[in-house]
């Protein structure tokens, strides 16, 4: 057994030490599905890990749920299905390529743009999941109603978005329509989630800029 394969066999004990059978075997199936995606070099360890402990989160709420699930030319990292809703969520793990070592809070701030206007569009409700450590460049503009988003906003984000991510291209309508309903805090090292809705993340998080 090597490393990737041993640190989720762990993870998933830990998150298994409370649950039903049902529940375990979920996660189990799961946690097979990872180590087969790492042996076909799709997956990484720590964001793997993220996936597993949210997953639990999900499922504990009423949700059937799928890893790296292609949809629509997308491959998202969770896919939740409840009813006839459906909830997709993209971890984050706050990775910056060293191609980007001299400007890595507007790559992080498009990517996360990216990912709210590209998978935002393709469920009822959409998620972004972080580390406790990690602080996200959340564009205002996308915490606002669609209604509210001006043209020169979505344009803004266009040409952000564009920048770093133009295959394919985001267009205007899909940022006008984008939401992010929730955010999910994963702390790998307790096993436990806590969701904050975008408005107050982005509050907390500017007034961390605003302390002295």
């Amino acid at each position: 057994m090597d490393k990737f394969d041993r640190d989720l066999e762990i993870i998933v004990a830990r998150l298994n030490s409370d649950t039903d059978k049902e529940t375990q075997k979920n996660l189990i199936a799961l946690k097979d599905n990872l180590i087969r995606l790492h042996e076909e070099n799709v997956v990484k360890i720590n964001h793997s890990v993220m996936e597993l402990v949210c997953a639990k989160h999900l499922i504990l709420r009423g949700y059937e749920v799928d890893i790296e699930r292609p949809i629509d030319g997308l491959v998202c990292d969770l896919y939740g299905v409840k009813g006839l809703g459906s909830h997709i969520v993209e971890v984050e793990t706050g990775f910056i390529p060293p191609s980007h070592a001299l400007d890595p809070a507007n790559y992080r701030r498009s990517r996360i743009a990216s990912k709210i206007i590209r998978y935002g569009n393709h469920s009822d409700k959409f998620a972004l999941g972080v580390p406790p450590y990690y602080l996200l460049q959340i564009p205002d503009i996308l915490v606002k109603p669609p209604r509210g988003r001006t043209p020169e906003e979505l344009k803004y984000l266009k040409t952000l978005c564009d920048l770093y991510y133009k295959n394919p291209p985001v267009s205007l309508e899909e940022i006008r329509n984008a939401r992010i309903h929730t955010i999910y805090i994963i702390d790998v090292d307790e096993v436990t989630i806590k969701e904050v809705d975008p408005v107050t993340y982005l509050k907390k998080r500017d007034n961390l800029w605003l302390t002295k």
